[in-house]
């Protein structure tokens, strides 16, 4: 009965020797990607570097337990150190003692709330959270994060914060003080990494970079010409202790731990449907939420702070032969490793370096392509992406996404007041009824109007559609049949049963008779309760219209 709640009950078991080549391969790749790219997200996110390692060991082993994907690469991401950045900061400075207690608070409530998610199979409420909105605020915040590293690629303390316009203009007028050599070293770090992962895939650029850097500084004291440096990391593991609790910062912090919740579980279950679906097993998505979910609670006993799965890692992860979940052991193991062993490596590792670490990785966020798709398909949709993005962009984050989410659920609820309809017409050849708009040459019939309402009728809808039926029958004055097609229609409320039994009544007594056809079971089984079928019979249990225009001719 465990295996319900413990997947890895299943693949540790029948774990095969032939596996352990593509899963020692991945581990080994992942971690040299991963050393790197955590402390510059811990960087980011305004913790020192060593908690991105610490991200990187307990919550990866507890999500290999409990996660259902075989590949997917757990740890910390940039889209959610920014939105750590930006929850924390407001309530403590970025890397103080009281800005790590809150942000492993932080960690817990995400796992919570994620555990709860998928205890109560509610992951289904990341579907509001629609592609357009997710892919402009994953835009503007590659941007925002991105520009966030401008301090430490010039080498200047910007104050402007998080203020991309504020930021630039301060970039901008404080140009004298920048340190040429942070500059130089950040630039060329830049061109490393893109020229290396286009031409040379196969080398880890980061750690390239990473140790290129180290043994320049090291060998030309350039800490002593002012770069800033990451400077000491403390050795060892993580040790066990309890995230503080304070009413305050609960309620303070609960915005942000739901937003992560959300967007860091859509980058991680989008990643790992994607990777399934090419290897033919199956991701369970309330199973991934509850693995996730673990991952964080375990994670902020252990000094680390939230976690996701990543696009790239997941990637790479894959790619490099990861055959089982044992790769992310295997990650966490080498870590664990570094911890030991090797952080005193990383003393002379330029700010620089972590900065064009992350710049370069959400570059690929980046995604104008797809506004420019959304605008081609449907344009409602292009103006959801363009709200968000600027909305991201001009007033933050937190209220960008707000805006995004409001924006696409108003077109929703729009879409679905004003749902389409259409009078339909028979077409001889093809033996079909279609919407004479579309198809003009399509029968009708002078004394039958034939109506379909494509969506489910409920209170908000319900005179859209009686407006819509009234005007088609003032247009057909010799209407004495109205044919309701209602084989579009999913669901009907109270309001909306109520609503159409007084509107055929109220024909009836005007010698219009209604009849309807193609009625679901779900729709029919309301129509009896609410007395329909005592009230008119076999006028609502008609299969198709064709059979409804049959019984009328005998008529």
């Amino acid at each position: 009965m465990f295996k319900k709640f413990i997947p890895a009950l299943e693949w540790i078991p029948n774990y095969k020797r032939t596996d352990l080549s593509g899963d020692l391969s991945a581990g080994l790749i992942v971690a040299i990607m991963l050393i790197p790219q955590g402390m510059a997200y811990a960087l980011l996110a305004g913790l020192p570097p060593v908690i991105g390692l610490y991200a990187s060991t307990i919550p990866l082993l507890i999500y290999a337990l409990f996660g259902t994907s075989k590949h997917l690469a757990v740890g910390p991401v940039a889209i959610v150190s920014l939105l750590v950045l930006t929850g924390v900061s407001t309530l403590a400075e970025p890397g103080s003692e009281e800005y790590i207690a809150l942000v492993l608070l932080l960690m817990l409530m995400i796992g919570i709330f994620q555990l709860l998610l998928g205890v109560l199979r509610l992951g289904f409420l990341v579907n509001f959270l629609s592609h357009a909105v997710i892919s402009a605020f994953t835009s503007a915040a590659a941007i925002i994060i991105g520009l966030s590293q401008l301090k430490h690629l010039l080498g200047v303390k910007l104050e402007a914060g998080k203020d991309v316009f504020k930021l630039l203009y301060e970039a901008f007028m404080r140009a004298s003080e920048i340190n040429p050599i942070t500059l130089l070293i950040g630039i060329v770090s830049i061109l490393v990494l893109v020229y290396v992962k286009k031409l040379i895939p196969k080398i880890p650029g980061p750690l390239l970079v990473v140790v290129i850097s180290i043994l320049v500084v090291y060998g030309f004291n350039l800490e002593n010409y002012g770069v800033k440096i990451v400077g000491v990391v403390p050795s060892g593991l993580p040790g066990l202790s309890l995230p503080s609790f304070e009413f305050n910062a609960f309620i303070a912090l609960l915005p942000m731990a739901i937003t992560i919740s959300l967007i860091g579980f859509m980058e991680s279950i989008a990643m790992a449907k994607a990777i399934a679906a090419k290897e033919k097993y199956k991701v369970v998505a309330n199973k991934e939420l509850i693995g996730l979910g673990l991952a964080n609670i375990g994670g902020s006993f252990f000094s680390a702070y939230p976690v996701t799965g990543g696009f790239s890692r997941s990637a790479v992860n894959y790619q490099s032969g990861a055959r089982t979940p044992m790769a992310s052991v295997i990650t966490a193991i080498l870590i664990f490793l570094t911890l030991l062993f090797f952080t005193s490596l990383f003393y002379y590792l330029p700010n620089a370096v972590l900065a064009a670490i992350i710049m370069v990785a959400v570059y690929g966020l980046i995604d104008f392509k797809e506004a420019k798709h959304l605008f081609k398909v449907r344009s409602v949709d292009g103006w959801t992406w363009v709200i968000t993005f600027i909305a991201t962009l001009v007033i933050g984050i937190e209220l960008g996404i707000l805006v995004g989410v409001g924006f696409s659920l108003i077109i929703f609820i729009g879409r679905s007041a004003y749902p389409h309809v259409a009078e339909l017409g028979f077409l001889t050849k093809e033996n079909v009824y279609r919407n004479i708009e579309r198809y003009p040459n399509a029968k009708v019939f002078s004394d039958v109007l034939i109506f379909r309402f494509d969506a489910s009728l409920y209170f908000a809808n319900m005179s859209f559609f009686e407006n819509k039926l009234s005007e088609r029958i003032l247009n057909k004055p010799d209407t004495q049949w109205v044919v309701l097609d209602f084989s579009g229609v999913n669901s009907i409320d109270a309001v909306a049963l109520h609503s159409l039994k007084e509107l055929i009544l109220t024909y009836n007594e005007a010698r219009v008779e209604f009849l309807i056809a193609g009625v679901k079971g779900p729709v029919m089984d309301l129509m009896k309760k609410a007395g329909y079928q005592e009230k008119f019979a076999e006028k609502i249990t008609y299969p198709s219209v064709d059979h409804v225009l049959k019984d009328i001719e005998k008529k």
